[in-house]
């Protein structure tokens, strides 16, 4: 069972309309890469939208998927891509 993000669980980090993100826990800003370490430092984050409040944790979470699969080792075949993209004629 996954936990979810709640603002009082999760390590809140706001991204400003600069595109730059701050981690409130550390009060500094952070780039994308920190927060694909936090990520694989096993830590529950939650990322909004500092002038509207919205959670857009999934969007920064899929912004890292897709800068790695720009990568020289991208982890998804266009077969397996294409198959997520099916899932959502569903």
């Amino acid at each position: 069972m996954t936990q979810e993000n709640t603002p009082d669980t999760a390590r809140l980090i706001k991204k400003y309309p600069n595109r730059r993100l701050y981690d409130t826990q550390t009060s500094a800003y952070i780039t994308l890469a920190d927060v694909k370490q936090l990520v694989l430092a096993n830590e529950t984050l939650q990322v909004v939208d500092a002038k509207s409040g919205e959670d857009i944790t999934r969007s920064v979470l899929l912004q890292i998927i897709l800068e790695e699969e720009a990568g020289d080792v991208p982890m998804f075949s266009a077969n397996a891509l294409a198959l997520i993209i099916r899932f959502y004629g569903i």
